[in-house]
């Protein structure tokens, strides 16, 4: 089971890396929209420090959104996302495997680019290290959460906008703890209690949503 879940996360980077247009377009968005807010609020650096780690995670959402159209869509256009649901491995394997090979190519550049975006919010160094490993924490959930979403409206016209109403509702805690752990290291009070909350928000996402995906899957296959 091992193997066949390394092979779909291997499977999907390699197409990624082939196809470097669809998920450069999301780290681009991410970059536009957060550097938009510096020009149109002002430079005012204590408004800044206190709207940058919540715009930076409300750019990080929307570009794990933008991306999620595609998690299965040209698998299933292709006839082989049939062939690897008949496959004898579990189905939430196969669920996982995309969820992981979907953060691989969007959460990774995302963490690297959001300390650089930081700085221009005026981020102390501390927050700058609470604001990346909220998103290493966070952005896994963004996908595990989306693959379901992703998964609903397989097949359906206008699938972009019907995730967006499904799953944005399931992303407000994931930004709301995001932000407050950034928030809080600045204001002195302390990130711990958020980001336990986004561990444990992430394990509870890693048992229950593969499961939820793979039955999604039957239902919008058959």
């Amino acid at each position: 089971m091992l193997r066949f879940l390394i092979t779909v996360v291997r499977r999907d980077v390699l197409l990624a890396v082939r196809r470097r247009g669809d998920w450069l377009t999301a780290q681009f968005f991410f970059v536009m929209v957060v550097s938009m807010f510096p020009l149109g609020v002002g430079p005012e650096p204590s408004m800044l420090r206190v709207i940058g780690p919540g715009v930076v995670w409300v750019s990080a959402l929307l570009a794990c959104l933008l991306s999620l159209g595609r998690l299965y869509a040209d698998d299933f256009r292709d006839g082989s996302l049939e062939q690897m649901l008949l496959s004898p491995y579990p189905n939430s394997l196969l669920a996982l495997g995309k969820a992981l090979a979907h953060w691989i190519i969007n959460g990774i550049p995302l963490l690297l680019i959001a300390p650089v975006l930081g700085i221009q919010f005026g981020l102390p160094a501390e927050a700058l290290l609470i604001l990346v490993l909220s998103l290493a924490i966070g952005t896994p959930i963004l996908s595990l959460l989306g693959g379901i979403g992703a998964a609903l409206t397989l097949g359906l016209r206008g699938g972009g906008v019907l995730i967006t109403l499904l799953i944005l509702p399931l992303y407000v805690p994931v930004l709301i703890f995001g932000a407050g752990a950034v928030e809080g290291a600045m204001s002195g009070t302390g990130s711990e209690a958020h980001l336990s909350l986004l561990g444990a928000f992430l394990v509870m996402s890693l048992l229950i949503a593969p499961w939820i995906s793979s039955l999604a899957l039957k239902v919008s296959v058959e």
